[in-house]
């Protein structure tokens, strides 16, 4: 296979023949530089661990192995043990712990953040009516009647 060369007669001919290639040259340099850059990115470890710590991510994964689940069977019972069933004896602890693990292990990523979000909510709702309720504006009566000329 031959090359088609440009046939070059003068010397400005070649000049334009040398600052094509050149920034022919430049061009091809900037797209390597970018596509090794994405090449690099792509790869690093703080891209995997962005990737996999993202929400939609997480919820996909989350349907596949129910992660949230498992965590709140084992979470779930240890707090209710430490907080409610404190004073409790062997056998409530046991069935409190039954009963938690079996409603932990059903919980899913968006029931939780679900639930989150109604706390959050009355929380602020809670906190709204509070500044709502504070006395109204009260003007200034210098007893000046309406039908007065100063008025």
């Amino acid at each position: 296979m031959t090359k088609i060369r440009p046939h070059i007669q003068s010397l400005a001919d070649l000049q334009s023949e040398r600052l094509r290639l050149k920034s022919s040259y430049l061009l091809r340099e900037e797209a390597l530089k970018s596509n090794a850059k994405t090449y690099i990115h792509q790869f690093s470890p703080l891209y995997f661990l962005n990737k996999l710590t993202n929400s939609k991510t997480l919820f996909k994964i989350d349907e596949k192995t129910n992660i949230t689940g498992k965590m709140m069977s084992v979470i779930l019972p240890f707090i209710l043990n430490k907080t409610l069933f404190r004073g409790s004896g062997l056998i409530t602890k046991t069935l409190g712990a039954l009963i938690s693990g079996k409603i932990g292990n059903s919980l899913d990523a968006d029931q939780i953040t679900g639930a989150i979000s109604h706390i959050k909510s009355f929380i602020t709702s809670i906190f709204s009516k509070s500044e709502k309720k504070s006395k109204p504006l009260n003007f200034a009566d210098y007893g000046i009647p309406p039908d007065s000329e100063t008025y």
